[in-house]
C-alpha cells in the first residue's frame, strides 16, 4: 500500500504547522520558544492522515533508542515507503543513518526532508553534525546558520558554530 496521503487533515496540518513557525520566529524567550518546538515536533511526527504510519515510525525511534539501529532503519525504510512525501520518516532515517557512520547517506537523506520540509530545524542541526563528521566545517557552520535563523531560541546551533570556528582557526595554523 503506497499512500497519496494529501488530504484534509495534510492541509490542516501544515496550516498549524506554519503558525508555530511564525510564532516560533517572535519567541521573546528559551521557555516559550521550547513549548512551540515540542508542538512542531508533535505535528511532525504525527502522520497526516495514516495512524499506521505514525505508530510505525513510534517503532522505529524505539528501536533507535534501544540501539537496534539496523531494525529502526528498516523501519524507516518502510515507513519512506509507504508515504515517501513524509519529511519526518526521512529525518529520522537520516538519523540512524548518522549513528551508524553512514554520513553520505544521511546527507541524502536530510537533503529530501529540506526538499519536503525547508524549515526542519532538525534536520538542519543533523546536517551540521554530518558535515562536521565530513570536515566540511564551513559547511556545518552554514547549517547551524540556517537552524538558527529558523529557530532562533535554539542554543545548540550557536555553540556548535563557536566549536567549529574554533577548530578552523586550529586547523588554519
Amino acid at each position: 500500500m503506497v499512500c497519496s496521503c494529501l488530504s484534509y487533515a495534510d492541509n490542516n496540518q501544515q496550516k498549524q504547522i506554519n503558525d508555530l513557525f511564525d510564532q516560533l520566529k517572535i519567541a521573546t524567550n528559551y521557555e516559550d520558544s521550547k513549548k512551540i518546538e515540542s508542538k512542531i515536533w508533535e505535528l511532525w511526527t504525527t502522520h497526516p492522515s495514516e495512524n499506521s504510519l505514525t505508530a510505525l515510525l513510534a517503532d522505529g525511534s524505539f528501536y533507535m533508542s534501544q540501539n537496534k539501529l539496523e531494525t529502526a532503519y528498516d523501519t524507516f525504510t518502510k515507513t519512506i515507503e509507504l508515504d515517501s512525501n513524509w519529511a519526518e520518516a526521512w529525518n529520522k532515517r537520516a538519523t540512524v543513518l548518522y549513528l551508524m557512520g553512514k554520513y553520505e547517506l544521511s546527507q541524502a537523506d536530510i537533503d529530501k526532508v529540506l526538499e519536503l520540509e525547508k524549515r526542519h530545524f532538525g534536520a538542519l542541526s543533523g546536517q551540521g553534525l554530518v558535515q562536521t563528521a565530513l570536515n566540511n566545517y564551513q559547511k556545518a557552520i552554514d547549517s547551524y546558520v540556517e537552524a538558527h535563523k529558523i529557530h532562533p531560541n535554539m542554543k545548540s546551533p550557536l555553540i556548535m558554530i563557536e566549536k567549529l570556528k574554533k577548530q578552523i582557526k586550529k586547523e588554519s595554523i
